[in-house]
C-alpha cells in the first residue's frame, strides 16, 4: 500500500547562504505541520548549519529528508551574519544541485532561501540572480520574475538591468511576459486569470504627450494578447493599476521594469511576498527579501515569505501534476 505522503509533490527546499537567516527559516517552516503536510521536502544545504539554526531556534527540524552539501569545508571560522565568499559559492551550488533535481524528475518544483549577490560577486564570478542562473541552467533565454502575494500578482517585462535599458521596450518580449504571467496565474488557480498592463511614462503617455512607447510597443503586444484568448487590458497608468487591482479589479500586473513592479508590491506585502521564476521549464518559487545579515543567527528572523512560497511551489507542482494527468 502506497503511504499517503508518497502522493504529496517531491520538492527541493535549498539553505540559502548559510551565513544569512535562510538555515533560520528553513528550521522555522519544518516545523509547522502545515508545511510538512504539503509535499514531501528535500533540504539543500549543510547539515552542520542546519544544525546550528536548530540549537539557537531551540527547534528540531521536522522529519525532512537531507541532501548534503559540505562545499563549505572546515565551519572553524563560520560566522552567522558575516559576507563570505564561501557561503556565496555554497549558496549558488544548493540551487545548481537543486535545479538539476528538477531537470533529472527527481524533484516536482524547487523553493529557494535567500543567497547574497555580493557573497557570490566575490569569487569573480558574474551573478544578477537566482532567476537568470537557474534559467542558464535550463536553457531558458527568456526568463521573468513574478512577485506574489495573497493579495496580488505583478510580472516584470524586465529586472536586474539599468533602467534606461529597461524604457527601450519590444513588443514581442511584452507579449511573451503576458503570455508566461497567464500561464503562471493558470497554474496558481486562475482559469481565465484578469490581467492589466502597465504603461511606461507616466499617465501611460497621455496619448502621446508624454512619450510614444506606450502606444508603438506596449499596445501591440496587449492586441496580440487578446487575439490569443488572453484577458488583458492597458497600457494602465502605472500610479492607478496597483490600487484597482488591490480592490479586485485585476488578478495579475505587468510591470515594464524592476521598480514599478517591486515597490507596491512590497508595500502590499513585504513579509508575504514569493518570488516565481516564468519561462523555465521547472517550478521555482523563493523568498521576496534578502539574506538579512544584521539580524541572521539572533532567533528573529521571519519565515512568512518562505512558508507562502512553499505554499505557492507547491501549490503550481500539484496543479501542472493535474493538468498533466499524474502517471502515478
Amino acid at each position: 500500500m502506497t503511504h499517503p505522503s508518497q502522493d504529496l509533490p517531491k520538492i527541493a527546499l535549498t539553505m540559502g547562504d548559510p551565513a544569512g537567516v535562510g538555515p533560520e527559516i528553513v528550521v522555522k517552516a519544518l516545523t509547522d505541520p502545515e508545511m510538512t503536510a504539503l509535499a514531501r521536502w528535500v533540504v539543500v544545504g549543510d547539515p552542520r548549519v542546519l544544525a546550528m539554526a536548530e540549537r539557537f531556534t531551540r527547534l528540531s527540524l521536522a522529519p525532512a529528508e537531507l541532501k548534503a552539501s559540505e562545499i563549505l569545508g572546515d565551519l572553524g571560522d563560520f560566522t552567522f551574519g558575516r559576507l563570505d565568499v564561501h557561503c556565496g559559492q555554497a549558496a549558488v551550488e544548493y540551487v545548481r544541485i537543486a535545479t538539476q533535481m528538477c531537470l533529472d524528475g527527481e524533484a516536482e518544483a524547487m523553493v529557494t532561501a535567500p543567497l547574497n549577490k555580493e557573497a557570490v560577486a566575490l569569487s569573480g564570478r558574474p551573478f544578477s540572480g537566482h532567476t537568470e542562473y537557474i534559467a542558464e541552467m535550463c536553457g531558458a533565454p527568456e526568463p521573468r520574475m513574478l512577485l506574489a502575494t495573497d493579495k496580488l500578482c505583478t510580472v516584470h517585462v524586465s529586472t536586474h538591468i539599468a533602467l534606461r535599458q529597461a524604457c527601450c521596450l519590444e513588443t514581442s518580449r511584452i507579449l511573451k511576459t503576458i503570455e508566461l504571467g497567464n500561464e503562471a496565474m493558470r497554474l496558481l488557480g486562475f482559469a481565465q486569470p484578469r490581467i492589466a498592463v502597465c504603461g511606461l511614462n507616466p499617465h501611460a503617455g497621455e496619448h502621446g504627450l508624454f512619450g510614444d512607447e506606450d502606444q508603438a510597443a506596449i499596445v501591440p503586444a496587449i492586441e496580440a494578447a487578446r487575439a490569443r484568448g488572453i484577458a488583458c487590458s492597458g497600457p494602465h497608468a502605472g500610479d492607478t493599476v496597483f490600487l484597482q487591482a488591490l480592490r479586485g479589479a485585476y488578478d495579475l500586473v505587468v510591470a515594464m521594469y524592476h521598480d514599478q513592479g517591486h515597490i507596491p508590491m512590497k508595500l502590499i506585502d513585504f513579509e508575504g511576498g514569493v518570488n516565481i521564476s516564468l519561462g523555465i521549464p521547472i517550478i521555482r518559487t523563493s523568498v521576496d527579501h534578502g539574506t538579512a545579515f544584521d539580524i541572521a543567527g539572533k532567533n528573529q528572523a521571519d519565515p512568512r515569505s518562505l512558508k507562502q512560497a512553499m505554499r505557492m511551489g507547491a501549490r503550481m507542482a500539484a496543479t501542472r501534476r493535474a493538468l498533466r494527468g499524474n502517471p502515478d
